[in-house]
């Protein structure tokens, strides 16, 4: 015991003879030193003889070259009646190709030395930008240009892009956050306005292949450009690539109008969308907010992040940390080069807590515009405007986009520098000030989208008068037939192509005849590398109801339309037929041989070879080649996913056989999807005429 004793104090006595452990400060003692002053690139500027400003900029610290055609357009130039034509040209100006390449080749080309070319058009401009190791700059710029000042703009490249948009337009009501924010966005701008409206399917069936050409026409031109060139290469050197790259591209408009300006006015209440598949409300409130150019806007910045940025910001503080109404509340004061942003709180909290939320949301704003913010909140979100600002300028090339930014929206060289200053210049009595007059709780528009069974307290609570909003989406409306007169010698020929197809399966008589059809196909689908071996029993009757049972290894599947809804059942239950699920019936009705091929009202046909032929109709554009004996040898068309998005699907015929009505059909079928092969399927009969019933269709197996 006496040793142990004596180890006990001869540690004692060897601990107290160490040096003490250092004290570690705490975060409130950390300094940090001042952010450093952003450095304004100089690049090479010069004009080309056709008119395209051109910027340099050299940096060789990667063997990398990138860059960015910059193009005076926007979506802001839409047509009404064709929204969403700035969209598509953005799009397929590189999907389409060039008139030398498609855009698969161009795909190929690129992935094989890992360079991009890519394109798109937004609200106020478009772009065309390029990006490769410097080994293949002079190969991608080739490509670069060519998708530039060439684009082909095919029709198949555009019939997907349409498809994918009636996709998104089909899922638009699925998240209650995105109904919020749209129908925010819609109410506040304007229905009616560039800035506000909404996208419908009549707006893209409206437009045509020939409407991306007038208009890449009109906005894509060398004068109406500003071309940026970064990376590892030699600026002299590089100026005299470009004059000979582009000296062909002389092509010249008018110059482009101004962007239209918002004229709107404000929309107050509250707007409810019901939505009772939900446990939450998604709401949004605010109202128009400015330019980046107002001159109290650096004020609104600072006292928007005091509001609602971060997890420091007032709302966050009251309505998630104190109250727990919500995890996450936010927002901002926004603004925009040429047109006003949005002012703009959004969250989500518990149905029952909805009416609270918004009430203490306002409640907070109206505490900032009635008494002055504490010292160590004002530093703190001037501090945070700051920190967030640099990152627009922490590499070289991103500091130049910026410069050549602010130059293309007639901002001085030094806005940044300015902002910086006035940023560092507000006050407390600044914030106090730009609240009161900028944040205005008359013209506030709230938007709340979810179950107002659950709410707890009915929205009329708030004082406020209460408006329903429609989510309905309008369905798309038949195609009109071109006029007789009208119609090109291609629709003549597409007819004629269509009539020997019809003709080599039995006849127009005899498909005519054809009341209902029945199908048993064994299939194999080639999914995640396995094969999946599934038996299809299909029921139809002409001209719209549609039955499938489908049985695979993890149990049956069900589907049942008359294509305007229907049902879904499976392992996990029934549900309505979801939005892809009825396109893709559709498109499965209106692709039948026994229909295809015969004329009906909206539809149309186009030649497009001595052998291939489009037609357009209820199941969307359709290009069909034939054999030398009429049969259709394949059908390609565009398929809709589940999850959204398309993908080009063919479908090759093969084994024709003549039915008891007389049709002939096909029995060995192989589909391929995005090129590789993901189905063959094997006819194990058929039945036409069998006295089908649309009751026995409809009803759901026990």
């Amino acid at each position: 015991m006496r040793r142990h004793l004596s180890l006990f104090i001869a540690s004692a006595i060897l601990a107290a003879a160490q040096p003490a452990a250092p004290v570690i400060p705490s975060y409130k003692q950390l300094k940090y030193p001042p952010l450093k002053q952003v450095q304004i690139p100089e690049p090479v500027t010069f004009t080309l003889p056709n008119g395209m400003k051109v910027y340099l900029l050299e940096n060789h610290e990667l063997p990398v070259v990138s860059g960015s055609a910059l193009v005076r357009t926007g979506n802001l130039f839409d047509p009404p009646d064709k929204r969403g034509l700035a969209d598509f040209t953005g799009q397929v100006l590189r999907s389409g190709g060039t008139k030398s390449k498609t855009g698969d080749d161009i795909d190929i080309e690129l992935e094989n030395i890992a360079a991009s070319v890519e394109s798109q058009i937004g609200e106020s401009s478009g772009s065309v930008s390029f990006s490769c190791l410097k080994e293949n700059a002079d190969q991608v710029m080739a490509i670069f240009k060519d998708v530039l000042t060439n684009p082909e703009f095919r029709q198949d490249k555009f019939d997907l892009a349409v498809q994918q948009e009636k996709s998104a337009i089909s899922r638009r009501n699925d998240d209650p956050g995105d109904i919020a924010q749209r129908e925010f966005s819609s109410i506040v701008y304007g229905r009616t306005s560039p800035y506000g409206w909404t996208i419908d399917y009549e707006h893209v069936d409206r437009i045509k292949r020939e409407d991306l050409q007038a208009f890449y026409k009109r906005y894509f031109f060398p004068k109406n450009a500003r071309l940026t060139l970064y990376g590892d290469f030699n600026a002299t050197e590089m100026r005299a690539k470009l004059e000979k790259l582009f000296a062909d591209w002389t092509v010249n408009q008018a110059p482009v109008p101004a962007f239209p300006d918002w004229t709107g006015k404000p929309q107050p209440g509250v707007f409810l969308a019901e939505k009772d598949d939900t446990t939450q409300t998604f709401f949004y409130l605010g109202h128009i907010g400015g330019k980046l150019n107002d001159k109290d806007y650096p004020a609104l910045e600072v006292a928007a992040n005091i509001l609602a940025s971060g997890f420091s910001s007032r709302l966050m503080a009251t309505v998630r940390t104190k109250l727990g109404y919500a995890y996450n509340i936010g927002g901002g004061w926004g603004a925009g080069f040429n047109s006003p942003g949005l002012f703009q709180i959004a969250g989500s909290t518990k149905s029952n807590s909805t009416v609270d939320t918004i009430r203490v949301t306002r409640e907070e704003i109206e505490k900032l515009r009635t008494a002055p913010v504490t010292d160590v909140e004002l530093q703190a979100a001037k501090d945070g405007v700051l920190n967030s600002f640099v990152f627009n300028f922490d590499r070289p090339s991103k500091t130049l986009n910026r410069v050549v930014l602010y130059e293309y929206f007639g901002y001085p060289k030094d806005f940044m520098f300015q902002y910086q200053k006035a940023i560092a210049a507000v006050t407390k009595a600044d914030v106090l000030r730009v609240a009161k007059e900028h944040w205005k709780s008359s013209d506030f528009t709230i938007v709340a989208v979810g179950n107002p069974a659950e709410f707890g307290k009915p929205l009329t609570d708030l004082k406020i008068p209460v408006t329903k909003l429609d989510l309905t989406i309008p369905e798309p409306k038949a195609a009109t037939p071109a006029p007789a007169a009208a119609i090109p010698q291609a629709a003549e020929k597409g007819k004629a192509l269509a009539a020997k197809a019809a003709q080599a399966l039995g006849g127009s008589a005899a498909l005519a005849a054809i009341r209902d059809l029945q199908m048993e196909r064994n299939m194999e689908l080639q999914t995640g590398g396995t094969a999946l071996k599934v038996n299809q029993k299909t029921k139809v009757i002409l001209p719209n109801h549609l039955r499938q049972e489908q049985t695979l290894p993890f149990g049956k599947l069900e589907v049942y339309t008359d294509l305007k809804g229907g049902w879904m059942t499976g392992p996990q239950g029934n549900m309505p037929m979801q939005a892809p699920v009825l396109q893709q019936a559709r498109g499965e009705l209106a692709r039948l041989p026994v229909t295809l091929f015969l004329p009906a009202e909206g539809k149309q046909f186009e030649a497009l070879s001595e052998d291939s032929f489009r037609i357009t109709g209820p199941g969307g554009p359709t290009t069909v080649t034939l054999s030398s004996d009429g049969l259709p040898k394949k059908v390609e068309y565009l398929s809709t996913a589940m999850a959204g998005g398309a993908s080009q699907t063919t479908e090759i015929y093969s084994d024709w056989r003549a039915t008891s009505a007389g049709v002939k059909l096909p029995f060995d079928i192989v589909i391929e999807q995005g090129g590789k092969k993901f189905a063959s399927i094997q006819v194990v009969s058929y039945q036409l005429n069998s006295g089908l019933k649309v009751e026995d269709l409809a009803q759901k197996s026990k």
